[in-house]
């Protein structure tokens, strides 16, 4: 058995305000959220939803999670910089060097993101969300594979990359030097046990790879939060 990936979910100050900016950079439909947030539901072959859920926590340092957006043309990233700006973005400077194509934006919330650098090889099958691009280890990219079912389409230098048969954007992990975490991850994905599945059963297949059960002050809820092997949180939902 595996894990289905049912969302990346955003904490957020103000989830409305913020799921408005996504669906207007995504063109993706927003929908309700059974906690008290907001979704978005792709319109393409993405396979995950995107989840806001409301926090009172403020950002500490840069997240270990990224959108990178594909541009097929110079005027298609231009475009997308330019609507992302209107949305309420803004260029910020995470170390990137003036050679290298991409642009580096955060959402209205800092969020970091960037909008690839036309004909990126790397993203060329992939749809306009390219990639969700992580800092993580080698392990964790291991990891991940065997949690969902993904094939590993890239492992080299430390450096891993898996995508779902049924297409999406590939989930990258950059190898070291791995950032320090700092607090709670703003980002993390829900999973779901696949039809069939059982939620304990699957907590229990997690931990035999390496994750483990965490407490973040959740309580008691129906869901099982964990954190994979580098230490970044997730959480199983219960069966569908």
């Amino acid at each position: 058995m595996t894990c289905d990936l049912h969302a990346l979910c955003f904490d957020a100050h103000d989830p409305v305000r913020l799921a408005r900016f996504w669906a207007g950079v995504l063109g993706w439909e927003t929908t309700g959220d059974p906690r008290d947030g907001v979704a978005l539901l792709p319109d393409d072959d993405t396979g995950f939803r995107l989840r806001f859920l409301p926090t009172r926590e403020q950002k500490s340092g840069q997240n270990p999670v990224h959108f990178d957006l594909k541009s097929t043309s110079p005027e298609e990233q231009r475009e997308t910089v330019a609507r992302a700006l209107e949305l309420g973005a803004r260029h910020i400077d995470v170390g990137q060097r003036p050679e290298e194509g991409h642009v580096v934006l955060a959402d209205p919330e800092g969020n970091e993101f960037c909008v690839s650098e036309a004909g990126n090889r790397f993203l060329a099958e992939c749809g306009f969300i390219g990639a969700l691009a992580c800092d993580g280890s080698q392990k964790v990219g291991y990891f991940w594979s065997e949690a969902l079912g993904w094939p590993l389409v890239w492992d080299q230098d430390e450096e891993t990359a898996i995508r779902s048969p049924l297409g999406g954007p590939k989930i990258t992990w950059g190898g070291p030097p791995l950032m320090p975490k700092t607090g709670k991850d703003r980002l993390h994905f829900d999973l779901v046990p696949s039809p069939g599945g059982d939620q304990q059963a699957e907590v229990d297949r997690l931990v035999s790879l390496g994750a483990t059960r965490v407490d973040i002050g959740q309580g008691e809820v129906g869901w099982v939060v964990m954190a994979d092997p580098d230490g970044h949180e997730f959480c199983v939902l219960p069966t569908r």
